[in-house]
């Protein structure tokens, strides 16, 4: 893939039928591309947040007859806390892992501190610009644009990333729906709990992989029906996105494929997912819970599907409610269900974002540096990061 084409936040001519990310203008901008913290926003957030959780921790439990959630933190044990703490410093790594798997290499050679600090800062943005989740998709979208990667190049490898993301969430839902309703694991053999959620995980999977067959010379297909079908030519101008939208499912699947690339992508996605899974069982063996290894994972993933839901940032009190929920159907004790959630939550969620806004301001001093010194597109590529030609 070429990325010759360096006009940071700039337009691209060659480009110019590429689909748009939101520009940096929608979250606050201070001249050098990258999004601002407002004041307003901020505030609005913060009390959005502690209705949410007021409501979901104090209030909830009280209403249901569970108790004091917040109370029962002072039960858990401080060693399977730090174990949790552990497991949610290997989810960044991951995380971090991914997307210099995707992203690095000779498409964008940048260090493994500035994949933190893209990465790390586009956290904090997701819950701090509060736009639906998409905060941290802008605020990474502008890191790769000040960098000097093209638009088109930006838009395939982010939709690459995020497909290699959550290409483990259904797969993980189909195989342990099915593990759990066949009795290969124990837990709850509940039809609605472990096939209902496999077959949708599946559809989603299916349908995900038929993107890949859209073709990548869509627009000009459709351009050539514009002399005998006018509306073909606003079909064209729309089919943009679907357009890379498949070309980044093939690069992901072109990853996955890929000798020298393969390893550090598979790892990268699987180990967030399961980092993540080790936190939640961590905060249950911290209040002496013991949940089947299955359920664990099978709570979590439904649980999380919480987050799918709009305008609510970066899924807080959504994704709370719904692993409680979750974990309560599958015939776990709510008062302890509700405090091991917390735990995972203070510990995936809460403690990372100090660090996040730290390497926001990281991450502008960078890009600063990228202007003085030479933006990272110029950079030789590292023959051990390499990617696939594609």
């Amino acid at each position: 893939m070429k990325t010759s084409e360096r006009e940071p936040g700039g337009a691209d001519p060659a480009l110019e039928n590429a689909p748009q990310v939101p520009e940096a203008a929608n979250a606050g901008d201070d001249g050098d591309g990258l999004p601002t913290f407002t004041v307003r926003g901020a505030v609005q957030t913060t009390l959005l947040i502690a209705v949410l959780v007021v409501g979901i921790y104090f209030f909830v439990p009280k209403l249901v007859g569970v108790g004091d959630a917040i109370g029962t933190l002072g039960e858990a044990h401080p060693v399977w806390v730090a174990v949790a703490v552990g497991f949610g410093v290997l989810s960044f790594a991951t995380y971090i892992a991914l997307f210099r798997a995707v992203v690095g290499g000779d498409v964008f050679p940048i260090s493994w501190r500035e994949a933190y600090e893209i990465n790390m800062a586009g956290f904090a943005a997701t819950l701090l610009f509060s736009a639906g989740g998409a905060g941290g998709v802008v605020l990474t979208y502008w890191a790769l644009r000040q960098g000097g990667m093209a638009r088109r190049d930006v838009g395939t490898r982010m939709v690459a990333f995020i497909v290699l993301h959550y290409l483990f969430y259904p797969l993980a839902i189909v195989i342990f729906g099915v593990l759990l309703r066949t009795g290969v694991l124990s837990g709850s053999t509940t039809v609605s709990l472990t096939i209902v959620p496999a077959a949708i995980a599946g559809l989603v999977m299916v349908v995900g992989l038929a993107i890949a067959l859209v073709p990548s010379d869509i627009e000009r297909r459709l351009r050539g029906y514009s002399d005998r079908w006018p509306s073909a030519r606003y079909l064209a101008m729309l089919a943009t996105v679907p357009a890379t939208v498949a070309e980044g499912v093939r690069v992901a699947l072109h990853l996955v494929a890929h000798p020298t690339r393969a390893g550090l992508a598979i790892l990268g996605a699987v180990g967030f997912w399961a980092a993540n899974i080790g936190i939640l069982w961590a905060s249950f063996k911290a209040l002496g819970i013991a949940i089947p290894f299955g359920v664990v994972v099978m709570g979590f993933f439904i649980g999380m599907a919480a987050n799918l839901i709009p305008f609510v940032p970066a899924g807080v009190g959504a994704v709370d409610a719904g692993m409680i929920g979750t974990f309560v159907l599958f015939g776990f004790p709510e008062a302890e269900v509700f405090a091991a959630i917390l735990i995972y939550r203070l510990v995936a969620f809460w403690l990372p974002i100090p660090p996040g806004v730290l390497a926001f301001f990281q991450l502008r001093n960078t890009i600063k540096r990228w202007k003085s010194e030479g933006l990272p597109i110029d950079r030789p590529p590292q023959p051990s990061l390499m990617q696939p030609d594609v």
